[in-house]
Order: C-alpha cells, then sequence, then structure tokens
C-alpha cells in the first residue's frame, strides 16, 4: 500500500531536483523550512520527529536539502518529509508539506470493527507496521 499523506503523495516519488524546486519555492515565498521523519504515518500523526531545527531566512535549497539527505541516511527506512511553515497572517499555519522518502515496504493499515453500547458499530484505522516495536517497523536497517 503506498502511503498518500502530503501535497505530492498522488505522484511518483520526487527527485532530488524536483524536491530543490519545491523547496526553493517554499524559500522564495519567505516560509520557514523543517525536515521531519516518523515510524508510525497514521494520517492523524501530525506531531512527527523534527530533523534539526526548523530553517529560516534562507535563500538557496541546498542547506535544506543536504538536510534531506542527512535525515535519509540516518534514517533509510522511515517517512522523511519536508514541512513549510508560512507565518505572514501572525500565526504559523503549514503551507506545504511532501514526503521525500519512503520505506522500502510500506505495509498499510487495516481496519478494525469493535461493538460498543447499544450495538454502535465502531472501526478504526490500525497501521499494520504497530505490530512491531518502534524503530523495527520498516525493515531491518531502521534504526532508532
Amino acid at each position: 500500500m503506498r502511503l498518500t499523506q502530503g501535497t505530492f503523495s498522488f505522484l511518483p516519488d520526487l527527485t532530488d531536483d524536483e524536491i530543490r524546486a519545491q523547496i526553493q519555492y517554499c524559500l522564495d515565498k519567505g516560509w520557514a523550512v523543517s525536515v521531519e521523519f516518523t515510524d508510525d504515518p497514521h494520517p492523524r500523526n501530525t506531531y512527527w520527529e523534527m530533523w534539526g531545527l526548523p530553517m529560516f531566512d534562507l535563500a538557496d535549497a541546498a542547506g535544506v536539502l543536504a538536510e534531506v539527505v542527512a535525515c535519509r541516511e540516518a534514517f533509510p527506512e522511515r517517512y522523511v518529509r519536508v514541512m513549510a511553515y508560512d507565518n505572514s497572517l501572525g500565526r504559523q499555519t503549514v503551507a506545504l508539506s511532501f514526503l521525500v522518502q519512503r520505506p522500502t515496504e510500506e505495509p498499510g493499515f487495516r481496519l478494525e470493527r469493535s461493538e460498543g453500547p447499544d450495538r454502535r458499530q465502531r472501526y478504526d484505522l490500525r497501521p499494520y507496521a504497530l505490530d512491531r516495536p518502534a524503530g523495527e517497523r520498516y525493515g531491518s536497517a531502521a534504526r532508532s
């Protein structure tokens, strides 16, 4: 199953040149950019681990791309995304978010049904990856 989260998730994976172009677009808009990673990509898990600090006042995408590459090397079997934050409205909002790396195997989600009071049915999504402990959810190369 291919996880579809973020702006370009329905497209084929972006090349480094395409990633650089998107990062440059964000920087040209004056947005702060950060790199994040996780091994729990549930749609409601919006708080991923940050790779370093958000990068403000940059003019060239090369610095952000270097951080993306470093994060990929440190966590080769995790999801990695780039987030761009816009503060032009007086508050920090996510203006753009896209995946720049996926694990080699994406096991997907299962639908779990449970019965509640008065025979009400409740449905939950549970990632198959959560059957394994954190840090070992995607392939044998994943690191904590």
